[in-house]
């Protein structure tokens, strides 16, 4: 019996690379509107696993269930679920509207409709009178807000977020990482973090996921995790 209150569940999940396990028979359920951060050193499986729940690798073995549905082996943008990464991936060409706006227009949705949910993101993101800049001319902090909006923007049940803030300084971490936690709650939708960093995923999270070695060491609360 499906359990609705998950989001996705990961049943059995393995994946080598060329005869290399990096990711061993991993089982976990992401609820609905949690804050979920997958948490480990480099090379852990954590990645792997973000990008597997993506879309982006096909697991060697095991399913992804998306809202009681197999989704295993649906191609990215048949998924209910967008990626923010690391490197923001912006378009240096286009303005931050038209960055925003870039996968409604994909989609082929009303120009008004388009201009009143890009309008919508960037209240949201703090990036209010925003929308003519080029990319260039942003700090890194506002470009990785321009890049949650873009993800956001198209109403995904799930983002995902792969160490989106590893390029910033201590300060602009600290500020965007109360200011993601907000986000989430306000618009209710699950997220799911992926750090190396313990005191990020401390203050963040609803649930902590203690990845090593391509296995799920732990799973609690902060507060369990800290003790």
């Amino acid at each position: 019996m499906m359990d609705i209150t998950h989001t996705i569940d990961l049943k059995n999940i393995s994946k080598e690379y060329g005869g290399i396990k990096v990711l061993d028979n991993i089982n976990l359920y992401i609820r609905k509107n949690e804050f979920l951060t997958l948490l480990g050193p480099s090379g852990c499986g954590k990645t792997t696993t973000l990008r597997i729940i993506g879309g982006f690798e096909q697991p060697t073995e095991g399913k992804v269930i998306f809202e009681g549905k197999d989704i295993t082996t649906l191609p990215p943008y048949e998924r209910q679920i967008n990626t923010v990464f690391q490197k923001y991936a912006l378009f240096p060409h286009m303005n931050v509207f038209d960055n925003i706006a870039f996968g409604l227009k994909i989609k082929k949705i009303a120009k008004d409709e388009i201009r009143g949910r890009v309008k919508e993101m960037l209240r949201l993101v703090n990036l209010k009178g925003f929308e003519n800049r080029s990319i260039d001319s942003l700090s890194g902090g506002q470009q990785q807000r321009v890049a949650i909006a873009r993800a956001l923007v198209n109403e995904p049940k799930v983002l995902l977020l792969d160490e989106p803030l590893g390029a910033l300084d201590l300060k602009l971490r600290k500020d965007m990482q109360t200011e993601l936690k907000n986000m989430q709650k306000r618009i209710g939708i699950t997220f799911i973090y992926v750090t190396h960093d313990q005191e990020e995923a401390l203050t963040m999270s609803d649930t902590i996921v203690v990845m090593d070695k391509g296995i799920i060491q732990q799973i609690g609360t902060p507060v369990d995790i800290y003790n």
